[in-house]
């Protein structure tokens, strides 16, 4: 087997995420209790909770469960969603039953890292498409259209985009799926921020909606605010591949958490109430981190993300993005990620950004720490 290389952010929040004091480049949206989810529950699934066993469920999901889900999208039913332990179980999956040793893939960049690792550890090549930070991350069909090749099997898309927060334009988006349709190729679009765009009509159709070969990933850890959960899925109207998936899922989790189940299951019911809720939390958000970008424009650029609850900020300072966020957590416990480590080995990405997250409650304390930092050292940073 492939040795996988090691995985950079999750590296970095394996020692900083729970240890740093202000956690200020979350990627998920604001959690809740227990207590508030249940309140979601209507008479049936709160009898569901209370009835609970804790034995086994089915690989593919609990077909309360994946009902739930296959509602969220248009066309489909139960039998197009399989379900897995969090979203990065079913991206392996997915990457394992699409590629083989003589593909090709095609991924857009910057992304997030496993999406274009595990192609490279499969797939007989992988080229990368630029998200250009000149053009407002925007995909450019063209640069696909000049990625392709004979043997193109996947083309690997993730919108909301995380870091950057781009969304593509509906027009290119379509146009991509129309291409993967007609050349007999899947589009595995990462949606896990889908329900969290500034503006509805930036609203994105999913892609298992548009063609057979459209894979939908989606999770509750993101745009829900429900990582706990360990709760994700693909939506695919290819039965086939969803069949391959469940296989490898027998080598690796076997079947989801039952009490997860039954909750994710409440959450996707009530999913309108607590999407509101979280797209109100980030644009509040948005709003005072715009306003603390404005007031130190010698040190940061910043363009407010079309979608999800994570941009990519560009740092101005002569020290580098590196030496300044790593100052800034080791002196005012202030966590942000450099763009080192969305490091990409298919195409440069800018050196001069940071990933910034705006998805939770008591931003405040965050920005205040960040502020004081600033501002004390602003003479020292500039000189440096």
């Amino acid at each position: 087997m492939t040795v996988l290389p090691p995985f950079r952010l999750e590296k970095h929040f394996s020692r900083w995420e729970f240890t740093a004091r202000h956690h200020m480049t979350a990627s998920d949206s604001e959690t809740m209790t227990m207590a508030e989810l249940l309140s979601h529950a209507d008479d049936a699934d709160r009898d569901a909770w209370e009835r609970l066993t804790l034995g086994y469920t089915e690989t593919y999901g609990a077909p309360a469960l994946r009902e739930a889900i296959a509602v969220t999208y248009e066309g489909l039913d139960a039998a197009d969603i399989l379900c897995f332990a969090g979203a990065e179980e079913g991206l392996y999956c997915a990457m394992v039953a699409l590629l083989g040793p003589d593909d090709h893939a095609i991924v857009t960049v910057p992304n997030y890292q496993s999406m274009e690792t595990l192609p490279l550890t499969i797939a007989a090549s992988v080229s990368g498409v630029p998200l250009r930070p000149e053009n407002d991350w925007q995909l450019d069909i063209a640069d696909v259209r000049a990625a392709l090749k004979p043997n193109t099997r996947l083309i690997a898309v993730n919108f909301p985009n995380n870091p950057t927060g781009a969304i593509a334009d509906q027009k290119t988006f379509r146009e991509l799926a129309e291409l993967c349709a007609e050349r007999g190729i899947h589009l595995f679009s990462d949606e896990v921020y889908r329900g969290l765009e500034r503006e509805d009509a930036k609203r994105l159709p999913q892609t298992a909606e548009l063609f057979e070969g459209g894979v939908s990933l989606n999770v509750m850890s993101k745009a829900y605010g429900l990582p706990g959960l360990r709760i994700g899925w693909i939506a695919c109207r290819d039965h086939a591949l969803l069949k391959r998936m469940e296989g490898m899922k027998h080598y690796l989790s076997i079947c989801n958490s039952r009490p997860s189940e039954v909750l994710a299951t409440i959450a996707l019911k009530s999913r309108e109430r607590i999407l509101a809720r979280n797209r109100a939390l980030c644009a509040a958000n948005l709003e005072k981190l715009g306003d603390f970008f404005s007031k130190f424009p010698e040190f940061y650029e910043w363009l407010p993300p079309d979608g999800g609850c994570v941009g990519f900020a560009r740092y101005l300072g002569v020290d580098g993005v590196e030496a300044h966020c790593r100052q800034l957590l080791e002196e005012s416990g202030v966590l942000l990620l450099p763009s080192g480590l969305f490091t990409s080995d298919l195409l440069p990405i800018p050196q001069d950004r940071f990933r910034v997250g705006f998805g939770r409650k008591k931003m405040e304390a965050g920005l205040d720490a960040w502020r004081q930092h600033l501002n004390a050292g602003r003479s020292q940073v500039l000189s440096a």
